[in-house]
This record gives structure tokens, C-alpha cells and sequence, in this order.
């Protein structure tokens, strides 16, 4: 998806799925569409994130963009350049709850904001603040995985490993792409769920 720019018009688009659903790849896609077309661009995730690299926003099949890491949202708008067109987030919901904010008044001030990021924890409850953030954008895209049981759509990000941390930061061996039928989230609780007897 990609929408022509207007001179000081600015707009927020969220991409959201499960991992391994392919958003970060689709942030770069969009991000290098604008660098190709000669915008400024610039490039940011939580400095949480150290999985694949520290300068750069990597994706599962190895595409990969530089980035500049920042500890909070708020930073983005210190960081942001005033001339700069685009601007990519990945990894929002290891943001804080100031995000939706940010990119809103980033957008106020004419910037296209992207932002890439989990809609789903390990449990399958919204992750904050990726809710908000669909909230607010005009365009939205929702990506979907394989699930790696049945190979069908995967909305899920099911945990392998116990642990009642919401942020544990892993990808292959940690998490796998379920879909709706597949998905166990007492998997990685550790809680037995036995059916009663009736």
C-alpha cells in the first residue's frame, strides 16, 4: 500500500499481525519505495529490540533497513527532522502508551508515519499501545502468517517456552505463527487446562 503524498499533508499507517506474518518486511518495502522516490526518510525502533542488529530494523528473511534506536516515544519527536517526509516505526508494541500521541502529532505536522508492530500478545489479548495506534491511522494493513501446525492463515503468535512475561524478546524456537484453532496461549503460562467432566 502505498499512497501518493500531497506537500504537508501527513497521515498515520499501521501494518499489524503476528510474527513471522511479514510486517516488517512491508515497512521496509514501503520505506525504501519513499527513499526511491527521493523523500527523506528516517527510520526508528525501541532500543529494546537488539535481536538481529542494533542500526538496523531486520526482518525474519533477512531484509534489513538502517534505524536509529530510541528508549521512548517521546524521543521521536526530538529526533524527527523538520524537513524529514517519512517516518518509519517498527516494533511499536514495545513502545509506551505516549506512542498514538507521538505519530499523531508527527502526522500534524505533515509526516507520513508507518508503523509496524505485534496487535496481539502471547495470550492474545491487544498489545498495547497497538490498539490505539489502529485507532488513530487512516490506512491499516493487517498481515497474516502459516500456521507451522496446520499450515492454515496464522493470526496468532504462540510462545514455546513458559514464562508470564509479556515482553520476552525471542523469534525462531521462542514463538511460532498459529492460527485461530491451533493457538494454546496456557502453552506458555504453564497452566493445565483439563476439560471438566459434565
Amino acid at each position: 500500500m502505498d499512497v501518493a503524498r500531497r506537500p504537508g499533508e501527513g497521515w498515520i499507517e499501521v501494518v499489524v499481525g503476528s510474527m513471522f506474518s511479514g510486517k516488517s518486511e512491508e515497512l521496509i518495502r514501503r520505506l525504501r519505495r519513499a527513499q526511491i522516490a527521493k523523500q527523506r526518510v528516517q527510520i526508528f525502533k525501541p532500543a529494546i529490540d537488539n535481536r538481529y542488529s542494533d542500526g538496523h530494523i531486520v526482518s525474519h528473511s533477512d531484509m534489513r533497513i538502517p534505524s536509529v534506536n530510541v528508549e521512548s516515544a517521546r524521543e521521536l519527536l526530538t529526533r524527527v527532522d523538520p524537513d524529514t517526509e517519512v517516518v518509519g516505526v517498527d516494533e511499536g508494541q514495545f513502545f509506551d502508551a505516549e506512542l498514538p500521541a507521538v505519530c499523531n502529532a508527527l502526522a500534524d505536522q505533515g509526516k507520513r508515519v508507518i508503523v509496524a508492530g505485534l496487535d496481539q500478545d502471547y495470550l492474545g489479548k491487544p498489545f498495547d499501545p497497538m490498539p490505539q495506534m489502529l485507532a488513530i491511522a487512516e490506512y491499516i494493513t493487517k498481515t497474516l502468517a502459516v500456521c507451522m501446525v496446520c499450515g492454515g492463515p496464522a493470526n496468532h503468535t504462540q510462545r514455546l517456552v513458559v514464562s508470564e512475561d509479556r515482553v520476552l524478546l525471542g523469534a525462531q524456537g521462542t514463538y511460532e505463527a498459529r492460527c485461530r484453532r491451533c493457538f494454546d496461549p496456557a502453552l506458555s503460562s504453564g497452566v493445565v487446562v483439563t476439560p471438566s467432566a459434565s
